[in-house]
């Protein structure tokens, strides 16, 4: 945390801060940007939070979620607390294009920007960054600065619980990007007052009905195994969408599944959402869908759990899938979905 001197000098006067996060905001995007939030209130500060669009409703729970200003429905609203803002924070994001129109708006704002993300290669638009691809979460990065500024006091139960979903989430509930550290820094959350069964039953046992038929409809009807390279893709088209009217957050977690079988290592997501082709990618072990998704996808992420897009018809996202997909998964001769 070099930038650290900088960012605690820059808010030892009150601000009029910004927190942004990416489209189609997680866990991590919306647990940490709301716990920074709530740090730098009780730090004085006036804060808003602004996400390009709107975020999943098992995460409406948490405190000052109902303030979030999203832009898609808010433009106006969104672009002068953008203008008048005096400090930017950029959260779970590394490049402008992640947050859409919103980048013009920070790229020709006078305040003074920081980064605060866990993604590899991020671009140089933020005055001080905290850049750490080995954490978790962003929502570890936020608890890794509080304690690294001594404030450690401000870390609340609202707070801790906001940190713990960006973890939980961004983990997939602790399955992946795990680590010692973040299994001793959870511990201490759960010890500062953080309810593990209730976070659980917030964020994964709280969907709509709607949400579970298109569960069961994605693994009925749009499930394809692809047995000589131990992988599955799951893909939704524009009708399906208009069909079970999806929203965001009702794919979350989706793509999951198709890893509970024990000979798919790699699983694939692919929406059509309005002509732009969505990819979420898991996989288990060793294999790199970051690489996939960085090298094909125009996208990024992590080691076992990256996104990306394009601008083809679902037809040729999903061809282009099965072809470059060699590269990355483990052929085997022999595949059995029982096993």
């Amino acid at each position: 945390m070099e930038d650290l001197p900088g960012i605690k000098s820059l808010f030892s006067l009150p601000q009029n801060v910004v927190i942004l996060s990416h489209r189609n905001p997680d866990g991590d995007a919306v647990g940490s940007s709301i716990a920074l939030q709530l740090y730098l209130i009780r730090k004085g500060h006036k804060v808003h939070v602004i996400f390009p669009s709107e975020y999943p409703v098992n995460f409406t729970w948490m405190p000052l979620a109902d303030e979030i200003v999203i832009y898609d429905l808010m433009p106006g609203r969104a672009k002068e607390l953008i203008q008048v803002a005096s400090v930017i924070c950029c959260l779970d994001f590394n490049s402008l294009d992640r947050i859409d129109k919103m980048g013009d708006l920070v790229r020709e704002s006078p305040a003074r920007k920081i980064m605060i993300d866990h993604h590899i290669d991020p671009e140089p638009f933020c005055d001080f960054v905290i850049s750490a691809p080995e954490a978790s979460a962003t929502g570890e990065l936020i608890y890794d600065m509080i304690l690294a500024l001594d404030d450690q006091k401000y870390i609340y139960p609202d707070l801790a619980e906001c940190v713990y979903t960006g973890i939980l989430t961004d983990t997939g509930n602790f399955s992946y990007n795990i680590s010692p550290a973040i299994m001793r820094k959870s511990a201490h959350l759960l010890e500062l007052g953080v309810d593990n069964n209730k976070i659980q039953e917030l964020v994964y046992n709280n969907l709509p009905e709607k949400q579970l038929r298109l569960l069961g409809y994605c693994l009925y009807h749009r499930m394809e195994l692809l047995p000589e390279y131990q992988a599955g893709l799951i893909f939704l088209s524009k009708e399906d969408y208009s069909k079970f009217s999806i929203v965001r957050g009702d794919t979350e977690g989706i793509v999951n599944y198709l890893l509970m079988l024990k000979s798919v290592n790699i699983a694939a997501l692919i929406t059509d959402q309005n002509g732009i082709i969505k990819f979420s990618f898991r996989s288990k072990g060793d294999i790199s869908v970051q690489a996939l998704a960085r090298e094909n996808f125009n996208g990024g992420g992590h080691k076992n759990a990256s996104g990306g897009y394009q601008h083809t018809s679902l037809k040729e996202a999903i061809e282009k899938f099965k072809q470059v997909l060699p590269k990355y998964a483990q052929p085997v001769s022999s595949f059995n979905i029982l096993n």
